[in-house]
């Protein structure tokens, strides 16, 4: 394949199934393939490839842990991805680059890709940072839902004005390594700061357009217009408290009664907004799913993608923009750091190589 191939499948941003595994099944990884027998989760094989899923970035996530803590618990769901794909090798194939999506696409496998979640996982440590980027971990959210010691959350009281002078160092780190920045959670002061330093595409793993719903999570108009400067993309989130209004009212109001409908037309109106301020090129899928009880009508499981790409056909979208968001977009931002991050990784094989 060359690098003008357009992929119709979906790559989507960010899935919590390492993290639900962990919670619900002791990071088994069986129980994954039954076509017959869904799992307990809203992901599985089956479902991926009914959903029309070419490539997936797993999130390798650890709650708002003690740093040290949160690192070993990072590194424990990348050895699950890594069981997960080594279970399944007739279905999943580890990615790192946009070559290997395309290699797994062209062999009939879902390639599988890492992102950490949240900058505490690094405790604090350049060093962590690199060692997950040998592991293969292409891009890495700067925090959660708390502020790291150098870089402020969107659901946080702001101590950093967006990234202390250690917080630019990884964004610099990253980018010389070739990880994405990712900016999602992230305060709106750390969203711009992060886009005036960093050298290469930003993305939003996860992330819905604030002017539909004002929710901290979700991404201002004046920071979706500079991604058309940048290159990034915002991958928009299905969690139904960043799609729909009602909900985020009935949430914030203490979830008393029963919750306010919400379906794919909440999410496609993300889209289209998402379109009209930072331009086609700039939009991907980030659903969430794993990451939460709760999605809207159509779009439960891994399944919903198929439908979701018909709601948006039905609103107007072409084929050939739908399959820049479904995979061409975040395949553009790849190409734009493999380089980097292949030469880091070469680097390392040397050096361990040297040593043997």
């Amino acid at each position: 394949m060359t690098h003008e191939t357009r992929l119709s499948g979906l790559i989507d941003g960010h899935n919590d199934l390492p993290w639900a595994a962990r919670n619900l099944a002791g990071y088994s990884v069986e129980g994954l393939d039954d076509p017959e027998q869904p799992s307990r989760f809203q992901t599985d094989l089956p479902r991926l490839g009914e959903g029309g899923v070419l490539g997936q970035f797993w999130s390798v996530y650890a709650d708002d842990l003690p740093e040290v803590d949160a690192a070993q618990y990072t590194l424990e769901q990348i050895d699950f991805v890594y069981r997960l794909v080594r279970r399944h090798p007739d279905r999943l194939a580890l990615a790192r680059t946009a070559a290997d999506v395309e290699r797994a696409a062209r062999d009939g496998r879902i390639a599988s890709l890492l992102g950490a979640e949240g900058g505490h996982s690094i405790a604090g440590s350049l060093a962590m940072l690199r060692t997950f980027a040998r592991l293969g971990v292409r891009y890495m959210t700067l925090t959660h839902n708390n502020n790291t010691p150098w870089a402020d959350s969107a659901t946080d009281t702001p101590q950093h004005d967006g990234l202390s002078a250690f917080g630019e160092d990884v964004v610099r780190e990253m980018n010389a390594l070739g990880m994405l920045v990712d900016l999602s959670h992230v305060a709106e002061s750390t969203m711009r700061h992060a886009l005036r330093i960093t050298d290469s595409p930003v993305i939003f793993s996860h992330s819905s357009c604030r002017a539909v719903t004002e929710h901290p999570r979700n991404v201002p108009d004046a920071v979706l217009r500079e991604l058309e400067g940048n290159g990034g993309v915002l991958m928009v989130s299905f969690v139904p408290v960043f799609v729909s209004q009602d909900y985020a009212d009935w949430w914030d109001a203490g979830r008393e009664g029963a919750a306010p409908p919400v379906g794919i037309d909440d999410v496609v109106r993300h889209f289209r907004h998402a379109r009209d301020v930072a331009g086609i090129d700039h939009v991907g899928v980030g659903s969430d799913f794993d990451g939460f009880d709760h999605f809207p009508d159509g779009l439960s499981d891994v399944t919903g993608f198929a439908r979701l790409r018909e709601a948006l056909r039905n609103d107007g979208w072409s084929d050939a923009d739908l399959d820049k968001v479904w995979s061409g977009n975040i395949l553009r931002v790849l190409r734009a750091t493999d380089e980097r991050f292949a030469a880091q990784a070469h680097s390392q094989e040397e050096r361990v190589g040297g040593t043997v």
